[in-house]
């Protein structure tokens, strides 16, 4: 047994990528349904700036086919303050903005934050505490991006575990790479492609991330990722969500789009 592979990128509005990965003369207003007919996710980076309409969540809802997920961003009112324990009205803010209304299509929530936030154990759990689980019948799922080397402890990793929460595992030049299973599903962030290589990364490398990816869904645990509590997870099914961004982002459809062929191939 294994969990769903969900791939994909961050966004689908991109100048570059028209006559690229969009077919000359597509429209704006079907780059979605386009992207979403090659892909089977899209992190969406929007919520994180500002608030969304719930007609929007409807629309994109509605522009994707049945079993495609997004991962939404949530807000930086709620992961840039010097208090965490104090995001509380923001959170719920958020969440009734309209973010249900993508019904199965709605995927984890990523709180992403900044390079400069430090760990502090008291704060982050109560932070975690402030997460909610399930809203209006809907079972809800969160996932924590950290970027500074301070969260490189055992403490952290057992809050998240406590609290069933997933830490993402970034593929980074300079953040942390934390490869520990805290919760029931994997949440990757891959960031090290390249615009010279058409599938922005190297046919080896996209086979040896097919294989992770693959292992995880499986419940294992990659022995070439680094992790900070050598303590292994119980092994179970897990959901698995994987990003090509950032670095070489003209690429990062090829990337995305060559990853799901290899583990489709693979199942």
């Amino acid at each position: 047994m294994a969990g769903k592979i969900h791939i994909g990128v961050g966004g689908w509005t991109f100048a570059p990528w028209r006559g690229v990965f969009y077919p000359d003369k597509l429209p704006h207003a079907k780059e979605l349904g386009y992207a979403a007919s090659q892909l089977t996710s899209i992190e969406i980076n929007g919520t994180f700036y500002g608030s969304q309409k719930p007609e929007s969540f409807r629309k994109w809802a509605r522009e994707v086919p049945d079993g495609f997920v997004f991962a939404l961003k949530g807000p930086r009112f709620v992961t840039n303050r010097k208090v965490l324990a104090e995001a509380g009205d923001s959170i719920d803010r958020f969440y009734h903005s309209g973010v249900l209304e993508m019904g199965d299509r709605l995927g984890p929530v990523l709180w992403q934050f900044a390079p400069t936030k430090k760990f502090d154990a008291d704060d982050f759990a109560r932070f975690l505490d402030l997460l909610p689980r399930q809203l209006d019948g809907h079972a809800l799922r969160h996932v924590v991006e950290v970027r500074h080397d301070s969260f490189c402890v055992p403490e952290f990793i057992g809050l998240l575990r406590q609290h069933r929460v997933p830490v993402v595992f970034s593929e980074h030049a300079t953040y942390p790479a934390i490869a520990d299973l805290t919760g029931d599903f994997v949440y990757a962030r891959l960031q090290k492609g390249k615009e010279t290589v058409k599938t922005g990364y190297p046919p080896k490398a996209l086979d040896a991330w097919s294989e992770r990816l693959q292992l995880w869904a499986k419940g294992g645990e990659p022995a070439d990722l680094p992790r900070v509590d050598k303590t292994k997870a119980k092994k179970q099914p897990r959901d698995v969500f994987a990003y090509v961004i950032h670095e070489a982002k003209l690429r990062a459809p090829a990337a995305a789009m060559a990853l799901i062929k290899r583990v489709s191939l693979s199942r």
